[in-house]
């Protein structure tokens, strides 16, 4: 895999406008977990997505809307509970028209009208979509949701996601995590991202990844939703989905390695490695 050669095809032609790059539509947050959506957000615009909009319970709105100024910021009918609920599904699905990419499952809880309607948009999605985190504890016994996704699918599962879905057994082994990546992978038509010491991308015709990058600082809350955010952004920029889960672990690791070296492993954060994506793009290709 020449990451490089991948990044590559980033380069902006001088004619280029803010649609060029993509529209991309962030489907998470709920009370007490509106970090997610912020981290999301911004990693997609750090990742270069021309337009991102986030989708949120209109219960959290107002914090998310008045934190950053480049995010633009959807309300959405909430359950009792601030989470997103079953009746924004129809406008949720009219604005996924408009869109070139969907992500969805940071912060979005487990609340069972929520993760009915995680479900019901990935069903229904004609849109490549990126599932992380709550959006993938929806799918847990209803996989067959997957292959009712027209635009296809990217999930991003750690180990112990990976496991709950699927079953069986997985540990440390490269060779075994790429085993088991590749045949999910091949069965359910996905791009598969197993997160962890040298995560693993791969793809349905088979093809692995095994990415370098990275370091034990980046095991930390919000590091995930940065990846979300990042991959749904390189699809929303016209790269195939695998190329963009590559692209996207590599350089997650590489800002993550740079944090690093700044200021140590342990006080690593999820902004940390938000603040440091523009000089691992930078330096991971010739983009301007």
């Amino acid at each position: 895999m020449n990451i490089q050669a991948i990044a590559q095809k980033l380069k902006r032609p001088v004619t280029a406008h803010k649609g060029t790059f993509g529209r991309v539509f962030i489907l998470a947050g709920s009370r007490g977990m509106t970090g997610c959506a912020h981290l999301t957000g911004m990693a997609s615009l750090r990742s270069g997505a021309g337009l991102v909009t986030v989708g949120v319970p209109e219960a959290v709105y107002r914090i998310i809307a008045r934190r950053e100024a480049e995010l633009m910021v959807c309300p959405y009918p909430s359950t009792p509970r601030g989470t997103l609920s079953l009746a924004g599904f129809l406008e949720i699905k009219k604005f996924c028209r408009t869109q070139n990419a969907l992500a969805l499952g940071p912060g979005l809880s487990q609340n069972d009208t929520t993760q009915k309607l995680i479900r019901k948009v990935v069903a229904g999605s004609e849109l490549p979509v990126v599932i992380d985190a709550d959006g993938l504890n929806a799918l847990k016994g209803h996989l067959k949701v997957l292959k009712d996704c027209r635009g296809r699918a990217v999930l991003t599962p750690h180990p112990g996601e990976f496991v709950r879905m699927f079953g069986g057994k997985l540990n440390d082994t490269e060779a075994v995590r790429k085993d088991r990546a590749t045949a999910v992978a091949r069965g359910h038509g996905v791009v598969v991202v197993l997160k962890g010491h040298h995560t693993v991308v791969a793809s349905p015709d088979g093809e692995a990844y095994v990415n370098k990058t990275g370091n034990p600082g980046m095991a930390t809350a919000g590091s995930g939703d940065v990846l979300t955010g990042m991959i749904a952004a390189l699809i929303g920029q016209r790269l195939s989905l695998y190329e963009a889960a590559c692209l996207g672990v590599y350089v997650h690791g590489f800002a993550g390695d740079r944090a690093a070296r700044e200021m140590g492993e342990i006080s690593l954060t999820a902004g940390d490695i938000l603040s440091h994506l523009p000089g691992a793009f930078k330096k991971t290709s010739s983009v301007r």
